[in-house]
């Protein structure tokens, strides 16, 4: 499957992005200095680069599953009764379950934002190299 844009900087659905790897044919200085230092990282500290592909993999499926949530929370409060709405306890239940969810997901986003800061500080170590291949 491929999907094509003349737009510079597309942005796709959090589904379509993480089911998809986006090329961008338009390189920059500081882009491709950036391919270049993934490579060096992946070289000399695989196991660091692996780490931080896998962050982007959970901030990605951590997206899906907000709008999932939040598509089936909306189904859920369109198909109720507006008469009843506070004694039915399955909706009450959905909320509640969406809320504990969504507070979990982002507790997981901030430690991953943490994780992502001492990534990028251990990856800047091999910038110079990078830069100097640019």
């Amino acid at each position: 499957l491929y999907l094509q844009s003349k737009l510079s900087n597309p942005h796709f659905r959090p589904e379509i992005a993480a089911q998809c790897t986006i090329i961008n044919f338009i390189v920059t200085e500081s882009g491709l200095e950036e391919q270049l230092l993934a490579m060096v990282v992946n070289v000399e500290r695989p196991e660091l680069e692996a780490e931080r592909s896998e962050l982007v993999r959970k901030q990605n499926d951590f997206q899906m599953q907000l709008a999932k949530l939040e598509q089936d929370l909306l189904e859920s409060l369109s198909q109720a009764d507006p008469a009843t709405i506070l004694e039915n306890k399955q909706l009450i239940d959905n909320l509640e379950n969406t809320k504990r969810t969504s507070t979990d997901i982002s507790i997981q986003q901030e430690r991953a934002r943490v994780t992502e800061i001492e990534i990028n500080k251990q990856r800047e170590f091999y910038r110079k190299v990078a830069a100097e291949a640019v």
